[in-house]
């Protein structure tokens, strides 16, 4: 017998932002609960809900009882359950009772070896679990396993302490039709759940577990699937955006979909404006008020700039919105006026006149303040742009005003528009394009897969505000550990890595290192930070290129060396992806771990050797190597000078059939040391020819 089980938890309003992942991670622990116990069908499935009030699960072709299983359970020994006349023995008959078996007797059991001994053994079918008395702990599980941002401790009325996300009001449990007695967060279960706060039944009742979404909907006014209401909300933002002749550009507000649809039970979209005059304030101000405390929609014209409307998400469907709408717009003008009123009270400073006020902003304990911070970004600035033949003096002014819109009135009501604002102020100062690009540039890459910073003097500073960052914080003593990464050095390293490789800059990782540790001369600094940032890039560096879709082995074989220079590491792992693809690939590969292995161990044992001289070449295979590699070589050098890694490797799948017969006929370690030496020198010029691209050896499994 198989039925549908709804849980659903009835509480106060639900944290909007954590809503989605508490429905999905309850109703997963539920279903997971349920199958550990063997209580699901093959074909069991689920489906989540989640509105502001509630969190919901419904199970198909839930058991009422899992199936009955055979049990082997050991009893005794031999020795410990018969006497020496081989009858039962008191210890048995207590053992069998504990068991729930005192009617058993000896010739019931099995008898058979355990270990160096001999044991007597009882079957018997356990019957199975039964849903009602199994799914109290089910729910305790999913419950006590949820991510909970913020727990909540209250009092029930019946005095009990609970603790949860929310205080709730109610429960239901229903298998089929029938109520399955339950007790959870202080609610005993029952079959009533409750509707719109405004707009629905005040109680909706549940005659049967697979009405419930119905039930809610038409009788509540409540959408219950989170994610149906989401493509609802959707649906409804598009159509008034194409009637409004506008852009939406949802995809860059995954975020704020989430939780709006979390902040509603009953969506319905309408057009809210506000007055031209305010798009005189930089769009990006608007669109973050707009978007952070008021949760609206901004839209824009096919050429991307704002409009003066907007779209928001009531939780109210009425046929007359126009107390909605007006209140709505009533409600964001202050917000504009106060962004406008910032930007305009600004730009009264000049940027350059608010970096002196860094002096009063504490960056570290241990580096000062911001102004010494500036002071060191503004001089590896202008050393980084020297090596990547930028304007010096762009860059220098750039870093010594990227940090100064953080005393502005703007950044300090919305933090995530620093940069931005430093480039509008500066734009308005009348400061060169590049420097003002820099200012707002300088913190890209934000995240993963955000754009990188225009070549030139913005990536100059981009690179000098990472770097400067990572050696500060490492110079402090503070690297990441676990999970804890504070000052978001992660990111910062992954940000550097990701520009160099890129934009495929010819710069030396190790000398940028240094350089900006050397602009922290006079901070005392933690042992061995310079060489432990240097470590910690490599293994970002490791986890990026694994991203990428290269293996373990590959991306080895191009680091195992520690290069410094990143700009060509895409196209080495991509022309060792295609040499593996070689039918001569396996072959090489052991051979230059053969290679590898015989070169250490000589030089474990102390042999020495220096270039291959011909004449003591005794053998006709190593004759022949010789000249193969000497054929090969020049031909391939060409090719790795002009940058087709590919081809260079694709070139020494000729040398297949030469090494093949040097290892099968040739003994290396010869007792003759001018033969053993010439023989090494022959395989250290072999390894050497092969390697530049990647260290071929390490591609073996």
């Amino acid at each position: 017998m198989t039925n549908t089980l709804l849980i659903e938890t009835f509480t106060e309003e639900l944290p909007p932002k954590a809503l989605a992942r508490l429905g999905k991670t309850f109703a997963d622990g539920v279903f997971t609960g349920l199958k550990s116990r063997q209580l699901l069908n093959p074909e069991s499935t689920y489906e989540w809900f989640a509105t502001p009030r509630r969190l919901a699960v419904a199970v198909s072709q839930v058991l009422a009882k899992s199936p009955e299983k055979p049990k082997r359970v050991k009893v005794l020994p031999v020795n410990v359950a018969m006497d020496t006349q081989a009858n039962p023995s008191e210890a048995l008959g207590k053992k069998l009772a504990a068991l729930g078996f005192p009617q058993l007797t000896l010739a019931d059991l099995e008898r058979a070896p355990d270990g160096k001994t001999e044991s007597f053994f009882l079957h018997y079918t356990a019957p199975g679990a039964e849903l009602r008395h199994e799914l109290q702990a089910v729910l305790n599980e999913a419950i006590a396993a949820l991510p909970i941002p913020k727990v909540m401790c209250y009092q029930t009325a019946g005095g009990e302490n609970v603790e949860f996300v929310r205080p709730a009001h109610g429960l239901v449990a229903l298998y089929g039709s029938a109520i399955v007695p339950v007790h959870v967060l202080g609610c005993d279960a029952g079959r009533l759940t409750h509707g719109h706060r405004f707009q629905g039944a005040a109680d909706v009742t549940l005659d049967h577990a697979d009405d419930y979404e119905a039930r809610l909907g038409e009788q509540g006014g409540v959408m219950a699937s989170f994610d149906k209401r989401r493509a609802d909300i959707v649906k409804q933002l598009t159509a008034q955006a194409t009637a409004l002749h506008a852009e939406l550009g949802l995809d860059e507000r995954a975020e704020l979909l989430a939780e709006v649809t979390a902040l509603v039970e009953l969506p319905t979209v309408y057009v809210g404006e506000f007055e031209p005059e305010f798009l005189e304030v930089p769009q990006e101000c608007l669109i973050l008020t707009m978007q952070q405390n008021q949760k609206y929609f901004p839209l824009f014209d096919v050429a991307g700039r704002l409009m003066n409307k907007f779209l928001l998400v009531s939780n109210m469907r009425l046929d007359d919105a126009r107390n909605i709408i007006e209140g709505n717009q009533r409600v964001v003008r202050p917000r504009l006026a106060d962004a406008r009123f910032f930007f305009e009270q600004d730009k009264k400073i000049p940027l350059a006149d608010r970096v002196p006020q860094l002096a009063n902003i504490v960056y570290h304990n241990k580096l000062g303040s911001q102004l010494l911070r500036v002071e060191r970004l503004r001089q590896l600035a202008g050393a980084i742009a020297l090596l990547l033949g930028a304007d010096e003096q762009h860059a220098r002014r750039a870093a010594w005003l990227a940090k100064a819109d953080l005393v502005t009135n703007m950044v300090g009501e919305f933090p995530e528009l620093q940069g931005i604002m430093g480039r509008y102020y500066a734009r308005h100062d009348g400061e060169e394009e590049a420097v003002t690009e820099a200012i707002e540039a300088h913190y890209r890459p934000r995240f993963a897969g955000d754009q990188l910073p225009a070549p030139g003097v913005s990536t100059a500073v981009a690179l000098a505000d990472k770097l400067s960052t990572l050696a500060g914080i490492f110079g402090a003593g503070q690297a990441p550990t676990g999970d804890k990464d504070p000052f978001a050095l992660r990111r910062a390293a992954l940000g550097v890595l990701r520009i160099l490789i890129e934009q495929r800059l010819d710069l030396d990782l190790n000398v940028l290192v240094d350089l900006s540790f050397a602009s922290l001369s006079e901070v005392g600094l933690a042992e061995h930070a310079q060489r432990d940032l240097k470590l910690f890039l490599n293994e970002r560096l490791r986890g990026y290129l694994r991203e990428q879709a290269y293996t373990a082995l590959e991306v080895e074989s191009v680091l195992c060396n520690v290069p410094s220079r990143l700009a060509n590491l895409p196209a080495q792992l991509a022309a060792v992806k295609a040499f593996m693809q070689l039918p001569e690939a396996e072959s090489l590969v052991a051979a230059n771990k053969r290679v590898a292995n015989i070169l250490r161990k000589s030089a474990e044992g102390g042999d020495a050797f220096g270039g291959v001289r011909p004449e003591h070449l005794a053998e006709a295979a190593e004759r022949t190597l010789y000249e193969a590699l000497r054929t090969i070589t020049p031909q391939a050098s060409k090719l790795f000078a002009s940058g087709d890694f590919s081809g260079y490797l694709r070139s020494f799948a000729g040398l297949k059939l030469p090494v093949d017969a040097f290892f099968d006929s040739v003994m290396v370690m010869a007792d003759d040391t001018t033969l053993r030496a010439n023989r090494l020198a022959l395989l250290e010029e072999l390894r050497g020819a092969m390697n530049r691209v990647a260290d071929i050896s390490k591609l073996a499994a």
